[in-house]
């Protein structure tokens, strides 16, 4: 893997939005077939499953952070378990949970989630992302675009489709939350912004994504040192 390698950071709301969303993992796994020149590491979210399930925990009792952690971790496995089984044997063996865990380099997809507490599966992809020297980490979920501000707090907001990491980082702050909802999580920002990474984030169409990855324009924000 290197040079060819994609990651992809897939979010658990499009995999799972209320329920699983067949018809999108189905046209997902087509464009992945399609692209026989690339390998793809595709790092599976938790979503909506990761925040009821965290929620509960929260209404039933006082749960600390990283309990809170290990539930959304859960999550995003039994999600990365089911995009992993759709690619059969075109997939590595195992979903892969320690970025440094061994993988066979002989399969063009790899499916990955979350590792340990204390961030979510963004920091994974921009862990992968340096480990297989790919240059730029695309980021699907429900948010389609960053904007100046927050949306639904700002109807003024302005869609942006670059901005430096300096900037973004500015959005995001520091801090990281369990069940935070962002279009990058803080700690993998500053995690891409240290390697000099580039980031797209382009929301959930597939299409859309299929355009990216030939070259076509897209929508979407690209985040990078400016």
């Amino acid at each position: 893997m290197g040079s060819k390698t994609v990651v992809i950071s897939l979010g658990g709301s499009i995999i799972v939005p209320e329920e699983i969303d067949v018809p999108f993992l189905k046209m997902f796994k087509e464009i992945i077939r399609s692209l026989k020149d690339e390998r793809f590491i595709v790092i599976c979210g938790g979503g909506k499953i990761c925040r009821n399930y965290q929620n509960a925990a929260r209404e039933t009792a006082e749960i600390p952070n990283e309990d809170l952690d290990w539930i959304g971790i859960s999550a995003t496995r039994l999600n990365a378990e089911l995009v992993r089984s759709i690619f059969g044997d075109e997939a590595h063996e195992k979903v892969i949970h320690d970025p440094d865990e061994e993988i066979d380099g002989s399969k063009r997809v790899v499916i990955g989630a979350g590792f340990e507490p204390g961030s979510s599966t963004d920091l994974r992809a921009v862990q992968l992302a340096r480990r297989f020297g790919a240059v730029r980490v695309i980021n699907m979920s429900n948010i389609d675009y960053v904007y100046s501000a927050d949306p639904k707090k700002e109807p003024n907001a302005r869609k942006l489709t670059e901005i430096s990491w300096a900037a973004f980082r500015k959005l995001v702050g520091d801090e990281w939350d369990p069940g935070l909802n962002m279009p990058f999580d803080p700690i993998a920002s500053r995690e891409g912004e240290a390697l000099g990474l580039e980031v797209v984030i382009i929301g959930n169409d597939v299409d859309n994504l299929e355009k990216l990855l030939r070259g076509e324009p897209f929508k979407g924000t690209t985040i990078t040192s400016g």
